[in-house]
C-alpha cells in the first residue's frame, strides 16, 4: 500500500479536531509533522509526530507529499500558494479563500504545477445530507421543487476568536455558509440567481451573524439559512418534490465525537439516534421513517490518498470550491444592493 507522508499547518479547533484525528484514521496517509506554535499540545496528542514552529518546515521536507491547512481563512491563499510552489499537494480547510479571484489562482497555479488541489468540505459527509442525497438521487422524492437546510444556533453573547473580527473571510456566511452552500450545488449545482439577507443580529456583533439565501433554479428554490438566535431549532433538512417530502432534525454527530476524542472509525461512527431519523411522507401521504445512513469524514481523506496514488479525482474539485466562494459574494452583494444576483 502507498502511503503518503503529510503535513499539517495550524493546530488550533480546526487542525487538532477536525483534521489530525481524521488523516490518522486513514491507512494510506501518515501524519508526520505539524506547524503550530502548540508544541506541547501536538506532543501530548501525536506521539511520534514533529511539531515544527514555522510552514517553512513543512514546505522544506521532502519527505511530505501533502500539506493540509488548517489555519485562518485570510491566510489560506498565501499558505497554499506557497505549498504548491514547494511542490505539494495541497488541501485547504473551507472556504477554500476569500475570494475567487484568490481560488481562481490557486487553480492555475495547481495545474501550472501539475498538484492536487482539494478543500475540506467534510460535511458532504453528514450522515443526514447523505441521507437527503441518496433519497434524491434515488427519485424518492420525484422532481425537487424545494429544499431548505437550516444550520441554527443559540448564542446570544459573542464567542472570542478571529470569525467574530471583521476581517476577510470572517463571520457566519463564510464559515456556516461555505458548508450549506456546498451542499446545495453538490445536489443542484450552480443556481441561475441568487437573493440573499445577511446581517449582524446581535446587538453586539461585528460580524454577519444571520443569512438567509435563496438558490434559483427555474422551478426550483434551495433555501440555505443560519442564525446565531435559535433556541428551538426546525428541521435541519426540508426537502419537497412532486413525490413527497423529506424531514430531518438534529445534526450529525461526528463534530460531537471528534470535539470528545472518540476514536475515529469505530463500529457506532457517523451513527445517528434511531430517534432523530427522518420522515418521508410519499405522495399519497404515507409516511415512513428513513435510517439515516452513516455519516463519514473519514471519506475525505481515504478519497485524498486514492487522488495522489493516482486511483481516483480529488473527492472535493477545487472548482466546485472556488463555486462556493462566488455564491458567498454574489449572496454579500445582493444583501448590500437588496436585489437578485444573476449568477
Amino acid at each position: 500500500m502507498r502511503v503518503t507522508n503529510v503535513g499539517l499547518i495550524g493546530y488550533g479547533m480546526a487542525g487538532s479536531t477536525f483534521h489530525a484525528p481524521v488523516i490518522a484514521a486513514v491507512e494510506a496517509l501518515r501524519l508526520t509533522a505539524v506547524a503550530t506554535s502548540r508544541s506541547t499540545d501536538v506532543a501530548r496528542d501525536l506521539p511520534g509526530v514533529a511539531a515544527v514552529d514555522s510552514p517553512d518546515g513543512i514546505f522544506a521536507d521532502p519527505a511530505i507529499e501533502l500539506v493540509v491547512i488548517a489555519t485562518p481563512n485570510p491566510t489560506h491563499f498565501d499558505l497554499a500558494q506557497r505549498a504548491l510552489q514547494a511542490g505539494k499537494h495541497v488541501v485547504i480547510d473551507k472556504p477554500m479563500t476569500t475570494t475567487t479571484a484568490d481560488a481562481d489562482e490557486l487553480i492555475a497555479l495547481a495545474a501550472k504545477c501539475g498538484r492536487l488541489l482539494s478543500v475540506y468540505q467534510n460535511r458532504r459527509w453528514d450522515n443526514d445530507f447523505l441521507t437527503v442525497k441518496a433519497l434524491v438521487d434515488a427519485g424518492r422524492l420525484g422532481h425537487v421543487y424545494a429544499y431548505e437546510a437550516h444550520y441554527d444556533r443559540y448564542r446570544p453573547a459573542i464567542k472570542p476568536g478571529w470569525r467574530e473580527r471583521p476581517q476577510p473571510g470572517s463571520g457566519i456566511l463564510f464559515d456556516l455558509g461555505s458548508h450549506l452552500i456546498d451542499q446545495a450545488l453538490f445536489l443542484f449545482g450552480m443556481p441561475e440567481t441568487v437573493m440573499a439577507d445577511v446581517f449582524a443580529q446581535r446587538a453586539e456583533a461585528r460580524v454577519d451573524d444571520y443569512f438567509h439565501v435563496i438558490l434559483s433554479y427555474r422551478d426550483r428554490r434551495a433555501i440555505v439559512h443560519a442564525s446565531t438566535l435559535v433556541r428551538e431549532p426546525g428541521p435541519h433538512f426540508a426537502v419537497h418534490g412532486d413525490g413527497g417530502s423529506f424531514l430531518k432534525y438534529g445534526m450529525d454527530g461526528q463534530e460531537a465525537a471528534l470535539k470528545a476524542g472518540r476514536p475515529v472509525g469505530g463500529p457506532d461512527w457517523g451513527r445517528d439516534d434511531p430517534a432523530a431519523y427522518g420522515t418521508l411522507v410519499n405522495a399519497d401521504g404515507e409516511r415512513e421513517t428513513i435510517e439515516t445512513l452513516p455519516g463519514t469524514y473519514v471519506a475525505f481523506y481515504a478519497g485524498m490518498a486514492a487522488a495522489i496514488a493516482g486511483e481516483a479525482p480529488v473527492p472535493v474539485s477545487a472548482e466546485q470550491a472556488r463555486n462556493v466562494i462566488a455564491i458567498i459574494e454574489l449572496a454579500q452583494r445582493s444583501a448590500v444592493e437588496r436585489r437578485t444576483i444573476a449568477v
